[in-house]
């Protein structure tokens, strides 16, 4: 599975953003409506609706088709912006979690290194001191 394929839920910090953003209604409905208007199926739907509203729906569609298809934009565009703001948390919630682990495994690789110093000085000190 490709790195565009895999699931973003695969990564621990990605999960937690995720089921926070699922537990409110407000979110799961612009990820619903931003993931079908950037879909084939929207793209699909709107040829037909557009297609049969100018061709049997009005004598002249242009003036409220103009208006209607400028308002879609309006909010089309404000769906690209959640989306990636949506994105945006998603790579920071994977940033700050492996920040996390890195500053865990620094950690934990500074006591081991202090203990293997430790006791190598000992080492040293016992080897050198028995045959003095």
């Amino acid at each position: 599975m490709s790195t565009e394929q895999r699931a973003p839920s695969s990564h621990p910090g990605v999960a937690g953003y995720l089921e926070k953003r699922a537990s409110s209604a407000q979110h799961r409905l612009a990820d619903a409506i931003t993931a079908f208007a950037g879909s084939m199926t929207f793209v699909y739907v709107h040829v037909v609706v557009f297609a049969v509203w100018m061709l049997l729906g009005e004598r002249s569609p242009w003036p409220t088709l103009t208006l209607v298809v400028s308002l879609e934009a309006i909010f089309l565009s404000t769906f690209v912006m959640i989306g990636q703001n949506r994105q945006a948390a998603l790579v920071q919630a994977k940033a700050d979690h492996d920040f996390v682990e890195q500053e865990l495994e620094l950690k934990t690789n500074t006591e081991l290194t202090r203990a293997i110093h430790e006791h190598t000085a000992e080492l040293h000190r016992r080897l050198l001191g028995g045959q003095g």
